[in-house]
């Protein structure tokens, strides 16, 4: 996955392929192709917002010293 991904990227590029599988667009092939990149999206979603989340926290830490 790319280093420079952002999270709106990533988020987006979920809802497509989630679409895609609701729509029955994947073929079965393509079908195992898609869910490890999915799940390549949600780590990384998962592991944006959690630094995101510490980052913030530090932030208002910070604002209250």
């Amino acid at each position: 996955m790319k280093n420079d991904m952002k999270y709106t990227d990533a988020f987006e590029e979920l809802q497509e392929i989630v679409q895609e599988i609701q729509d029955g667009e994947i073929s079965v092939d393509d079908l195992a192709i898609k869910v490890k990149r999915a799940a390549e999206l949600i780590k990384f979603c998962k592991l944006k917002l959690s630094t995101t989340e510490e980052d913030v926290n530090q932030i208002l830490k910070e604002l209250e010293e």
